[in-house]
């Protein structure tokens, strides 16, 4: 169990300001959230009123904020040992974790709840289960389980382009999971390169990522496989009703330079990454984030382009 529901106080040491409870919202995670909600809403057939469309991006976004929140009351004695996650603002000092679990909780409940006024009980329902399964199955079980922790885990983030097209439609179709996959595919092998260059962080905390269950060599190898797994899939949701000519050429260029990549991790001599600092497992991360951004963006452009004719097949 979590010293986080041990131990509810922190030693403060300031009054707490708006950035630091904003902090708690992991607003980069968030980013990524809002995107991908948003081009599944805008990618979804029909027509959404600007007003409600706006209304259901910013509770996904508090929902998502939500989880950040309670991930980080959960996780503060690891984020107390890690270099990383020591200036969080639970660890800082700056905001105590019995304050981060009400202000997460609060926010849980009020994105939940507005979500369904704003738009229906299904996107809410979806809501409300990825903040659960990010909160719960993700950081408090498996992160500190098994080394397959990102991978079961990484369904929590794939979650928002299917919370996004059910705002729009009420419903779950092939085009939202096909969405929902490409981010859940994409989520180990972005982590297992972060993981690659942090290994030393993740063993003084304790969390047994793969790089510390099973070594580096073997991380090099799951990502390259996971890369392949994931270019087919991308590539051939080019042709899908997802896809459409710009986002077939991003595809193809993109899991072009992802599948570089990760070969190039894969014949890394461990002697020679730490020489170098890691180099190329940071390009390849660094890499991953555009990835993703681009990939949606070009799922965006189809979908803006089809009244016209152009996107889409």
């Amino acid at each position: 169990m979590s010293d986080a529901s041990l131990n509810t106080t922190t030693t403060q040491t300031g009054e707490a300001g708006f950035g630091d409870y904003f902090a708690l919202l992991k607003p980069r995670v968030m980013t990524l959230v809002v995107f991908t909600a948003f081009v599944g809403l805008f990618a979804a057939p029909g027509t959404v009123h600007p007003v409600i469309g706006f209304a259901a991006i910013l509770f996904i976004a508090v929902g998502g904020g939500a989880s950040g929140a309670l991930n980080m009351w959960w996780d503060a004695d690891i984020d107390r040992v890690m270099k990383r996650t020591r200036g969080r603002p639970i660890p800082a000092g700056k905001v105590t974790e019995s304050e981060a679990f009400a202000f997460g909780m609060t926010l849980a409940a009020m994105s939940v709840v507005m979500l369904w006024l704003a738009t229906n009980a299904l996107a809410a329902a979806i809501l409300a289960f990825t903040i659960f399964f990010y909160v719960v199955i993700y950081s408090m079980w498996l992160k500190r389980w098994t080394p397959q922790n990102i991978v079961i885990g990484g369904a929590a983030g794939a979650f928002p382009p299917m919370i996004g097209w059910a705002a729009a439609t009420g419903s779950v179709s092939l085009e939202s999971v096909l969405m929902f996959t490409l981010i859940f595919l994409w989520t180990p092998p972005h982590f297992w390169a972060l993981a690659l260059f942090m290994k030393s962080d993740y063993e003084t905390a304790g969390v047994p990522m793969l790089t510390v269950t099973h070594g580096r060599r073997s991380t090099r190898t799951h990502i390259l496989v996971y890369t392949l797994g994931l270019a087919a899939f991308a590539i051939g949701t080019g042709f899908s009703a997802v896809g459409g000519p710009i986002y077939l050429i991003v595809a193809l260029a993109l899991n072009a330079a992802f599948l570089k990549g990760a070969w190039a991790i894969w014949r890394r001599d461990e002697v020679a990454a730490e020489t170098d600092g890691y180099r190329a497992e940071k390009s390849f991360f660094k890499l991953s984030l555009f990835y993703l951004f681009a990939h949606f963006g070009a799922i965006a452009l189809d979908a803006a382009i089809a009244p016209f004719g152009m996107g889409g097949w």
